[in-house]
């Protein structure tokens, strides 16, 4: 009886919000310690690149089985059973002592960590109201975005006064005590809500892969999603170092910038996605960030740089968007899969991207050791703001196809 009354839609959303704070924390904490790591374990940018884009390339794979798992299990036991996948992924990445464990480590948590965001939105369509999905969901990506800003200048100070593998060692533990509060703070539904057939959630993969419309969320999804989180999740960093010199507490002030226009952006979008629409959210940021990575690749003075960052994190947080755009184009019983494809397409971007500008970065000689050439960020910085712009274009007529699926259902519900 306990369990039963402590069990509502809010410790729902709280459960899933703090195991998401964890997991923005270590998807974005190699930004800060990247130069630690080139000194200590004499990286390259292009080693820098591809070990911490595991992280991403695992959490995409795990997209494929994670999306059947939600939807026939439901978010509680699959979200909550990765995560102990991330607990080793921390301790192996803690006692890394080469390329191959620290890379190992990174992978797993990938693994340990694709759950989260895939389960909490599930979990969500099924207690919450879909017209306040896009609100509450923004808010789970705002509030758990927090973990973001705490790997700016607080894991720069606990860098630089307990190390890096201690923070990874307790980092460990929070991941395994957020399990737990999911376990016990969560169900995969309210008790009147009617039950969900499993014939029906075992192979609804090609409809959604073969739907255009899929295609066209996708799209941004990859391309703009992926670099905002392949830049702020490692290239915003080694930028400022490589550029203007700053130090590591500089280097996570700045950040802060970006992690809080994020954190800001996630709530607002949501909440603009239920008022005034997804199209209108998705084009206005899509247009913010392709500005923010021209300006970053003119290499502006410092005071520009600082709310470039901060328009660049809250450019960024359009992904709730597309997200409330997935879950009505697709039925209730395939929204795990969905879910878990967009969101596969977004880490899928982020692998390659975060993974190519290390390569682009280190065919520039450095100009000193430790740090690459600045006209490397511009070569990178155009090139991107240059696929951004075709991305949004092919964004575009997903608006005209709803408008008219919408009139179509309209015209046969009017007598």
């Amino acid at each position: 009886m306990i369990r039963k009354f402590a069990v509502n839609r809010w410790s729902v959303f709280a459960s899933f919000t703090v195991a998401f704070f964890l997991s923005q924390f270590f998807r974005s904490a190699n930004a800060v310690i990247a130069p630690t790591l080139a000194r200590e374990m004499l990286f390259s940018a292009a080693d820098l690149g591809l070990m911490t884009s595991l992280f991403f390339a695992t959490f995409a794979i795990t997209q494929f089985p994670l999306g059947i798992a939600l939807d026939r299990w439901g978010a509680r036991w699959v979200t909550a059973g990765l995560m102990i996948v991330a607990v080793v992924g921390s301790l192996v990445f803690a006692f890394g002592a080469s390329f191959v464990t620290l890379a190992l480590g990174r992978a797993l948590l990938g693994i340990g960590m694709a759950g989260i965001l895939m389960g909490g939105l599930k979990a969500f369509s099924q207690w919450f109201p879909q017209d306040r999905f896009a609100s509450v969901a923004g808010l789970l990506t705002g509030v758990g975005s927090l973990g973001a800003l705490v790997a700016t200048t607080p894991l720069a100070w606990l860098n630089d006064q307990i190390g890096w593998r201690a923070v990874f060692i307790g980092g460990a533990l929070l991941i395994a005590l957020s399990a737990i509060f999911i376990l016990f703070g969560t169900r995969n539904s309210p008790e009147d809500a009617p039950p969900t057939s499993i014939k029906r959630t075992e192979n609804n993969l090609p409809a959604i892969l073969s739907s255009m419309d899929f295609w066209r969320i996708a799209a941004p999804v990859a391309w703009l999603g992926g670099m905002v989180a392949a830049f702020r999740g490692l290239w915003a960093g080694p930028y400022l170092f490589d550029i203007y010199y700053l130090s590591e507490i500089e280097t996570g002030n700045l950040l802060l910038l970006m992690g809080i226009g994020s954190t800001a952006g996630s709530i607002l979008m949501g909440w603009l996605t239920d008022r005034v629409g997804a199209a209108r959210v998705v084009i206005t940021c899509s247009l913010i960030l392709i500005a923010c990575q021209l300006i970053l690749a003119s290499q502006p003075p410092l005071l520009i740089v600082a709310p470039v960052y901060l328009l660049f994190g809250l450019g960024g947080s359009f992904g709730v968007a597309l997200l409330s755009q997935a879950r009505n184009i697709f039925p209730a019983h395939m929204t795990g899969q969905a879910f878990s494809m967009v969101n596969m397409m977004g880490f899928v971007g982020v692998f390659l991207l975060q993974w190519w500008i290390g390569e682009i970065v280190a065919l520039f000689p450095a100009t000193v050791v430790g740090r690459s050439m600045p006209q490397a960020y511009s070569v990178v910085l155009v090139s991107t703001a240059a696929v951004s712009l075709l991305t949004l274009l092919c964004y575009l007529p997903l608006i005209r196809s709803r408008q008219r699926a919408e009139q179509k259902a309209f015209s046969a519900a009017t007598p």
